[in-house]
């Protein structure tokens, strides 16, 4: 395989791979949510304490870096394929990393501060609200743009090597 498909293919499993961490300490802060207290079995011992945040707020940061880290993987094992029809392997490398880091930022500033859901911006939003708008923006429309530009690229491709 290609040296230079290789080196893509682990810059987006490191990525993956540290994305799945985040969201398995994430998962950690989602269990001292629902638990109201901090504690892990066979460490002794407990601090009564209620994480601040939300339940949909905790599952979706945790889930957030879940699906990112996967699809990091996903698409590392799937560059070569990519490859049969995307001419720049930079891009293909590139665009999911923003996109992944800006969600995944995003999603953990909800259950860490107060009304900062990131979903919407206007007058009344707060700095954290806004940081997390602003990271989710460009994320969800790179994720519109990269998965068109496959599409449209396999699309072409299909078109200029259909078998008569």
């Amino acid at each position: 395989m290609n040296e230079e498909i290789l080196k893509y293919q682990r810059i987006l499993v490191i990525n993956g791979t540290l994305i799945l961490l985040i969201g398995f300490i994430i998962g950690f802060g989602f269990l001292f949510f629902i638990t109201g207290e901090i504690s892990l079995f066979p460490i002794p011992g407990k601090i009564e304490y209620q994480v601040p945040g939300t339940y949909d707020a905790w599952r979706m940061a945790h889930m957030e870096c879940i699906v990112n880290g996967l699809m990091l993987w996903l698409i590392a094992a799937l560059l070569p394929v990519f490859l049969t029809f995307v001419k720049s392997i930079r891009w293909l490398t590139i665009t999911p990393l923003i996109i992944s880091w800006t969600i995944i930022i995003a999603s953990a500033i909800d259950p860490l501060f107060e009304n900062a859901r990131g979903l919407i911006f206007d007058e009344n939003s707060n700095l954290m609200n806004a940081l997390a708008f602003f990271l989710f923006y460009p994320g969800v429309t790179l994720s519109f743009v990269f998965a068109i530009g496959i599409l449209l690229a396999a699309w072409k491709y299909s078109k200029n090597h259909q078998q008569v």
